[in-house]
């Protein structure tokens, strides 16, 4: 299936956007290739500041496509069926852990592994129209592509475990206003919006905020003791890189930093 995820870099924007648009976007096994790939891609290019996950057409993401085959799916051994998942749900961890920032413009409806997708991302950016659904309950199913972790660590055990068993849906607002949203903003504007806000982002230190966001992660896995040598080692490797140079200069100059200046032409 080819495009089923298409790539696209903006200045220091890399742009994943899922594009089966007339299946709202559901997730489909061709789409992980090209997404891992391109992760792996943006976590090595310098010139690369964020990665934005979004959706095609009117949709974000409507989770697993649980229309395709079922009955190829049933004849196939649950222990393999469970390794396959795995699989494909490392992309999610990928995001998770992704080097650069990562933002997810949320352009409509994120349903079940879909909203994980969201989820994953270090930033949430919804269009007032944007939904999130868990989606799970409503098949019976359990969960997947991280789902219970990522809304566990964003709202509580107990908020997380309300959301997934009533099979939530929540408007944009709403997901907002429970932390599961940083920015809401009008459809109109929503495209011009995100992608202003990845290219903010994108033109700030970014090695320093790669390590923001590894602080970050150290302190929900590991005790503040650790998490301090862990953050004293990053701090002082961030005061030797040109970006703290160039803050500094940019400080006793007093004028905005420069941490990207494009690079001068022959």
């Amino acid at each position: 299936m080819a495009d089923v995820a298409t790539i696209a870099r903006h200045d220091r924007v890399g742009v994943i956007t899922l594009n089966r648009p007339e299946r709202r976007n559901a997730i489909h096994r061709d789409m992980h290739r090209p997404i891992t790939h391109a992760l792996e891609d943006f976590a090595r290019d310098d010139d690369i500041g964020v990665v934005v996950l979004t959706g095609a057409g009117s949709a974000f993401c409507a989770g697993g496509d649980v229309k395709a085959d079922p009955a190829e799916r049933e004849r196939v051994e649950p222990e393999a069926r469970a390794a396959a998942l795995l699989a494909d749900a490392q992309v999610a961890r990928r995001l998770h852990e992704h080097p650069k920032l990562t933002i997810a413009a949320v352009n409509g409806p994120a349903v079940g592994a879909g909203m994980s997708l969201a989820l994953a991302c270090d930033f949430r950016i919804a269009a007032t129209s944007a939904r999130f659904v868990t989606g799970w309950a409503r098949l019976a199913f359990s969960g997947d592509y991280g789902g219970a972790w990522f809304l566990t660590r964003l709202v509580g055990p107990s908020g997380a475990l309300e959301l997934l068993v009533s099979n939530a849906s929540l408007d944009a607002p709403d997901a907002h206003a429970r932390g599961l949203v940083n920015r809401v903003v009008p459809d109109a504007e929503f495209p011009d919006a995100w992608m202003a806000w990845a290219r903010e982002l994108a033109a700030g230190p970014t090695d320093a905020f790669g390590g923001m966001k590894a602080n970050v992660h150290d302190a929900l896995r590991v005790p503040l003791g650790e998490a301090l040598a862990l953050e004293t080692a990053r701090m002082v490797a961030s005061g030797g890189t040109e970006e703290h140079r160039e803050a500094v200069r940019a400080w006793r100059e007093r004028r905005p930093p420069a941490y990207h200046p494009p690079a001068e032409r022959p």
